[in-house]
Parts: C-alpha cells; sequence; structure tokens
C-alpha cells in the first residue's frame, strides 16, 4: 500500500514528480502548474489545515530540482 503524501512531504512529493514527469524541468514550471502536477500525484491527499501556499511550492520545485541532480 502507497503512503500518502500531503503539502508538508516536500521530499516524497519531489521523487514522486521525478517518477511521475521525467521529462518536464521543474525549473520551467509555473507554480500554479506545479500545484496541479501536485495535486494529481498518486497517493496525494490534502490535509485539512495545511494548504499549500508559495513556500512550500518553492520546497517541492527545489526537492524536484534535487532529486534530478
Amino acid at each position: 500500500m502507497k503512503k500518502q503524501m500531503h503539502w508538508l512531504d516536500v521530499v516524497e512529493i519531489g521523487e514522486a514528480l521525478v517518477d511521475a514527469h521525467p521529462d518536464m524541468d521543474p525549473i520551467t514550471i509555473a507554480f500554479p502548474k506545479l500545484k496541479m502536477l501536485v495535486q494529481t500525484l498518486d497517493g496525494f491527499q490534502e490535509q485539512p489545515g495545511h494548504p499549500s501556499n508559495e513556500k512550500i511550492l518553492e520546497a517541492i520545485q527545489q526537492a524536484w530540482i534535487d532529486e534530478l541532480n
């Protein structure tokens, strides 16, 4: 059974984005599109009281970049 992820699981989300979108360059993705990509990941579930914000999206983008390097 796959672990559920939420907005604070930035490293796990970064890893999942690498697997789900291997041909995408995370540096070129705008935050609205990044948010949509995260929300459509298998195993992602928003948690009450933990919405996304720019700081979280930046951390997810950086985790995605780090995972590629």
